[in-house]
């Protein structure tokens, strides 16, 4: 699933792959927002993503499955 992040006072987004859902994701999201700590989120690769949690703009959750390229995906 692709997330997106807007960060306060930065011009570009973060953009992150994850193999999280959508509802584990609005619960972490939920949880960082709460307690004031940082957001954690693991890619699909095994890397981490913290971002404070103080500093969110707005988290956009995008689509599950990835579409495919070329004239034989319709």
């Amino acid at each position: 699933m692709e997330v997106k992040i807007g960060v306060q006072n930065v011009a570009r987004e973060i953009t992150f792959d994850t193999d999280a859902s959508a509802e584990e994701v609005a619960a972490a999201v939920t949880a960082a927002v709460e307690k004031g700590s940082a957001l954690t989120l693991t890619g699909e690769k095994g890397r981490q993503l913290l971002v404070p949690a103080g500093v969110i703009g707005y988290v956009q959750l995008g689509e599950t499955e990835k579409r495919g390229v070329g004239f034989g995906n319709i």
